[in-house]
């Protein structure tokens, strides 16, 4: 079988494993986990098997006109380059995974066979983005990622928090989308296709003649699907659905489609060096102010989500200093690790009983509780933090060596102003980063008060996942040199400059955390924290959150919580800054002023115009209607007299009409 037939049926495995468990879901439940499993793990074995046969060479390309339009074609084509074989393997892979961890997850759920379904239509769009050679095909991949998101964050329905959440994750990434399509037109305006490969070549010959405008229109879609700023609101509130749900999105699909695009058509962006500024602006923003809020975010998987926003824009700011063989490789590598740590945090949840961080610290023994958890946890949080040797380091790393790279002004087409902002924001990131990997190891796994509850080993299907997982954490890292020819031959490798400023940072963010642990330790058991004393309203909130049943997440009784603040070493490294970093910097706050309220208000005046102007036009004209009607009605009296004298009186009137205007013009 030849590897283009092998790799349409990577994508179209899952898509038929999805139709057929909406068909056989009520009707045949016996087949609903097999029909989710199998085209999954099926497709991640093609998926290997042709990036196996495509080595990292030359790339292979195959089309077939879908549909004639009368100018620029839309083919059903397929671009299989070293990135597509990597990323498509990612993508199956941690699909299979969460199929896999959700047959135990969710086995009581009444609503697992569309979910499962939703999951498999889920990994057939991202693979359809990943092996796409023509944008608009493309593009019906990334809608449906966008819809299927949508139904997925808002599987437990039931919860204010899951309905709000779906709905923002679907307005804010098509409120990106808007842009990103116009950008694909003008795109196509330009090179007179949408191709990738003939796109490419265009650029390559200068035929680009609004680089700038189209650039950041794409990078408005880009923004909103990669969870990027000012973009990037919707990502930790979509933790209001399932915790594989999570994993998938920010692990393999979703999310990483925004930088994989960027990634192959990197020409488009670098020929201009405006565009590139603004990437580069908007990654560093984005990796220290996400890094400042998981630092402050008492739900486990909330802490993940602003990691993953934060490792995206180290993937962002790689691209924008030209270097996307470092932001594929760091993007294949965060996919094995955040995949790794959201599931071990479900696994977390599913023992204790809660997504408070603030609860489990106040718990002792849970790291006993779930040892598969806590090693395979440690060993990603490890990678996390960019701890040699784990996988983040060298990926990490290679961000680190191509910013410098730009910075030295030694990239071409890139503004060495791009390099230095990359640099400075990633050495800073990588400092947070540690210190909110350290807290989170710290506060679910070093907890000291009543013994954490014992509800058994984990299932065999949620703990084998992990250690699948912690293996590329762990490994992944080692495959940079070989796997440079994949990437363009850049240099995935640190070196000395590099290493000493990352490993550097993230030794001091951890060891400082850690300091800070001990102390707030120590102050709870020299009795500083009493039940007497104010508790700050973070807390009290997280409490509360606590001690409410989290239905979404567990299957079992919510355990007791002892009382009171719990320590928190993410209070004392932000000090002023801890509440506003906990509310993600009043982002939100700021969109329901300037955007929310004024559509809101627009839409009530337009709701009063139409009930009171318009309806009452409206209505008016049916009452005059009516009015005249009735007028006429009453002249109807049946009586012959009565119209004859009518008659007769009309006429009289008009014979003196007539005398009267005939002796006026005859005057005049």
């Amino acid at each position: 079988m030849s590897t283009t037939t092998l790799a349409v049926l990577v994508p179209l495995l899952p898509f038929l494993g999805a139709a057929a468990g909406l068909l056989l879901g009520r009707t045949a439940p016996g087949f609903v986990r097999p029909l989710a499993v199998l085209p999954a793990l099926a497709a991640a074995v093609l998926a290997v098997l042709v990036a196996v046969r495509q080595g990292g060479g030359p790339a292979l390309d195959a089309a077939t006109e879908l549909t004639p339009t009368g100018s620029v074609p839309i083919e059903l084509s397929l671009h299989l380059d070293g990135f597509a074989a990597l990323t498509a393997v990612l993508v199956a892979t941690v699909s299979t995974c969460v199929q896999l961890y959700s047959t135990a997850y969710l086995r009581e759920d009444p609503r697992y066979p569309s979910y499962a379904a939703l999951v498999s239509l889920f990994t057939s769009a991202m693979l359809l983005v990943v092996y796409s050679g023509d944008l608009m095909v493309l593009l019906v991949g990334w809608e449906v990622m966008g819809i299927c998101s949508y139904f997925l964050v808002g599987h437990y329905w039931e919860t204010e928090a899951a309905r709000s959440a779906s709905l923002k994750a679907l307005l804010v990434t098509k409120l990106g989308d808007v842009p990103f399509l116009i950008g694909l037109f003008a795109l196509a305006a330009d090179t007179g296709s949408f191709q990738i490969t003939d796109i490419l070549g265009s650029v390559a010959a200068g035929g680009l003649d609004h680089p700038t405008v189209i650039a950041l229109l794409l990078l408005a879609g880009v923004a909103g699907k990669s969870a990027q700023f000012p973009l990037h609101t919707w990502l930790p509130d979509a933790m209001a659905g399932p915790t594989p749900v999570s994993a998938l999105i920010h692990a393999a699909t979703m999310v990483a489609a925004g930088v994989y695009f960027i990634a192959r058509l990197l020409p488009v962006f670098t020929a201009s060096r405006a565009a590139l500024l603004v990437m580069a602006a908007m990654a560093a923003v984005t990796m220290a102010g996400s890094a400042l809020a998981a630092l402050a975010q008492d739900d486990i998987k909330r802490v993940l989500a602003y990691s993953t926003i934060g490792q995206l824009g180290y993937m962002t700011g790689a691209l924008a200093v030209g270097d996307r063989g470092a932001a594929v490789f760091h993007l294949l590598s965060h996919g094995a690790f955040k995949a790794l740590l959201f599931l071990g945090a479900g696994v977390i949840i599913h023992a204790a009983g809660t997504n408070s961080l603030a609860a489990m610290a106040r718990m002792d023994g849970l790291a006993r509780r779930v040892p598969d958890a806590f090693w395979t946890m440690t060993i990603g949080l490890l990678a996390l933090a960019a701890i040699p040797p784990f996988a983040g380091f060298f990926s990490k790393e290679a961000v680190l060596v191509a910013a410098e790279n730009a910075a030295a002004g030694h990239t071409e087409a890139v503004p060495a102003a791009a390099g230095w902002l990359v640099l400075a924001s990633g050495v800073l990131t990588a400092l947070l980063t540690a210190a909110y990997a350290t807290r989170l190891w710290l506060m679910a796994f070093r907890g000291r008060g009543a013994a954490a509850p014992d509800h058994g080993r984990q299932p065999l299907a949620m703990t084998g996942v992990l250690w699948l997982l912690a293996l590329p954490s762990l490994a992944f890292g080692l495959a940079a040199v070989p796997l440079a020819d994949w990437f363009d031959g850049g240099q995935l490798t640190p070196t000395a400059a590099t290493t000493v400023l990352g490993t550097g940072a993230a030794a001091v963010g951890a060891l400082l955390t850690y300091g800070l642990w001990q102390r707030a330790v120590a102050a709870a058991a020299a009795g500083s924290y009493r039940s007497a004393e104010p508790v700050p309203a973070s807390v009290a909130a997280a409490e509360s959150a606590a001690e409410a049943p989290e239905v979404a997440e567990v299957t079992h009784d919510h355990p007791a919580v002892p009382a009171g603040p719990a320590p928190d070493p993410g209070r004392a490294l932000l000090g002023p800054l801890y509440r506003h970093a906990a509310a993600g910097f009043h982002l939100d706050a700021v969109y329901d002023r300037l955007f929310v309220r004024p559509v809101r208000a627009a839409a009530g005046l337009v709701r009063f115009l139409d009930r009171e102007v318009v309806d009452t036009y409206v209505g008016g004209a049916g009452a005059g209607t009516r009015l005249l009607g009735s007028l006429v009605r009453r002249a109807q009296t049946g009586n012959v007299q009565s119209y004859l004298s009518a008659l007769f009186a009309g006429a009289v009137v008009l014979a003196i009409a007539t005398a009267v205007l005939a002796n006026l013009n005859a005057g005049s």
